[in-house]
């Protein structure tokens, strides 16, 4: 079953989003290159927790006005399939990452009333000042005071904040784009991401948000936990007998997005195939699933799409 968005035909179809656990910091530094950078750095090799030690992303710019110290930041999630999982990474990201890079500070992006568990990775973070780190304590009111650590470096201090929210969040929603050719494709998939980061509360965390090699559950070879997307490869669609790439389509580009809700995670998508569909040559909008038997989240194209 299919339906047509701007002449787009739309398969009546469902992500499958799975449960994890998510958390949102505040790099800061003394202009946005340094912050930047701190920021690309931290989340390298975090695209997808079958390989990698968690998934992680930029969320946004966050302007001067709004971070605590007044500077530049870059707002960057990460997520773990648990609490533990989620710590461990976001512990050596920061320590290698952020306390590494010139003129950094970070904070906690998720206030600890939207938490549903508080991280000690300040705290951990700590004891790399060797015993002169300095506790102290920011904000007004005494129980709206919050706890910092400044930890000496050659540089000058590194401000790190003793605690950083998480939640129960929700990873893997996604869509697959398909183009008559590689640059409709691109084209298309580039718009859906600059209409996704629209959204407050996600992230996608492949390179540039797009991933040309998505991957099924399992493999001929049995040292392989997982493999190419055969059935939405256009170079062997003539020649697998289950192909799902229509024809005049000879492109397909996956975006994948992580979110602390499954609200947001929703209204990505439904940013995405809406600016994806607006770009001559696209084919079909479709999305990966496994029956709904790995992932607690459904989140169907029509819904998004407000019922069309």
């Amino acid at each position: 079953m299919s339906f047509i968005v701007n002449g787009v035909e739309i398969e009546d179809t469902f992500a499958e989003g799975f449960s994890m656990w998510g958390s949102r910091i505040i790099i800061t530094a003394k202009n946005r290159k340094w912050a930047n950078i701190a920021a690309t750095n931290m989340t390298g090799f975090a695209t997808s927790v079958i390989s990698c030690d968690c998934e992680a992303a930029i969320e946004r710019d966050v302007p001067p006005e709004e971070t605590p110290d007044g500077r530049p930041g870059t707002a960057v999630m990460v997520f773990g399939f648990s609490r533990k999982r989620l710590a461990e990474p976001m512990l050596n990201r920061i320590g290698q990452c952020v306390l590494t890079c010139p003129t950094t500070a970070i904070y906690n992006g998720l206030p600890e009333e939207e938490a549903d568990a508080m991280l000690d990775v300040g705290k951990s973070m700590r004891f790399f000042g060797d015993g002169f780190q300095v506790k102290m304590r920011m904000n007004d009111g005494w129980l709206g005071r919050r706890r910092y650590w400044r930890i000496p470096v050659m540089e000058g201090e590194f401000l790190v904040e003793d605690k950083f929210g998480a939640k129960r969040a929700v990873a893997g929603g996604n869509f697959l784009v398909m183009g008559v050719t590689e640059d409709i494709a691109l084209e298309a998939s580039e718009r859906a991401i600059d209409a996704i980061h629209t959204v407050p509360g996600v992230i996608t965390p492949f390179p540039g948000g797009l991933c040309r090699s998505g991957s099924k559950l399992g493999s001929r070879y049995t040292f392989l936990k997982a493999s190419t997307n055969t059935p939405f490869c256009p170079a062997i669609k003539h020649t697998l007998t289950d192909s799902q790439v229509p024809e005049g389509a000879n492109s397909v580009i996956e975006v994948v997005i992580n979110g602390l809700d499954f609200d947001s995670v929703k209204a990505a998508m439904a940013a995405g195939v809406k600016a994806a569909v607006e770009v001559e040559g696209v084919r079909k909008i479709t999305a990966v699933n496994f029956g709904g038997k790995l992932g607690k989240f459904q989140i169907h194209l029509k819904d998004c799409l407000g019922g069309a």
